[in-house]
């Protein structure tokens, strides 16, 4: 074989072994996104079924309302003419009830747009595995290659995927939100435990993030990271905050 053959045969045996890589760690984290966004959502929509109660009319008391006037006619009290038909019509769910849902749907709806990117994340993988390999000379399959995975860094294909996990950690957020201001105005002692776990979770993501910033080698990597990393905060950035505060 000539240079330019060997080049080429090189060339695919790391592409390979890069795009196997790749491909291996994109899919491993996007079934991770999958599944667990199946069960939070399963337990999300537990906790809306369970508190929607609130935001309508109790039929109950809708008909100890008809039987009081029912009463009330009977003993006199009132005349039919005045009875009101819709006891439960000057109802209306109180503004707690209203925003507990509010960000309960929210974190519900993150985590449903999450579990839908990764299957978008999937078929995009899918469909770069299958366009990978083209017909032709080595050299043009090599080109060919070359220019798909370029592509991947001009269309921070990195970045998109890597933004469907932080959605999932937003929903896991504003869910934790949610049961806490829910159970501060049922129970308040368990509700502080609510809001403690909730809190050191925060600040133990945090922490990581921070860590992860502060330097490459650190092994506390996430997604949030690569994002920050890509508007421009690391830690040369903090360093140089911090020192003028």
């Amino acid at each position: 074989k000539d240079i330019r053959s060997r080049f080429w045969d090189t060339h695919r045996r790391v592409a390979e072994e890069r795009e196997g890589e790749f491909l291996e760690r994109h899919n491993n984290e996007m079934d991770i996104v999958l599944v667990f966004s199946g069960l939070f959502s399963s337990v999300n929509t537990s906790f809306i079924v369970a508190n929607g109660k609130n935001l309508v009319p109790n039929p109950s008391d809708t008909t100890n309302a008809l039987l009081t006037q029912l009463v009330q006619i009977g003993l006199g009290n009132l005349s039919a003419g005045t009875m009101s038909l819709e006891p439960a019509s000057t109802w209306s769910p109180s503004q707690t009830d209203v925003w507990i849902q509010a960000v309960a749907y929210a974190s519900l709806s993150m985590s449903l747009l999450a579990a839908f990117g990764a299957v978008l994340g999937k078929q995009w993988l899918g469909y770069y595995k299958a366009s990978r390999y083209s017909h032709g000379s080595p050299e043009d399959r090599g080109r060919r290659r070359q220019m798909k995975m370029d592509g991947l860094n001009v269309w921070y294909f990195d970045t998109i995927v890597q933004s469907f996990p932080i959605l999932l950690q937003c929903s896991l957020l504003l869910f934790g939100i949610s049961i806490s201001a829910d159970m501060w105005y049922k129970q308040r002692s368990i509700a502080w435990v609510i809001i403690a776990t909730v809190v050191f979770g925060l600040l133990f993501y945090s922490l990581a993030v921070l860590a992860s910033l502060s330097s490459t080698a650190c092994p506390y990597q996430m997604p949030s990271s690569a994002v920050l990393r890509l508007c421009g905060v690391d830690s040369t950035s903090l360093s140089s905050t911090s020192i003028q505060y």
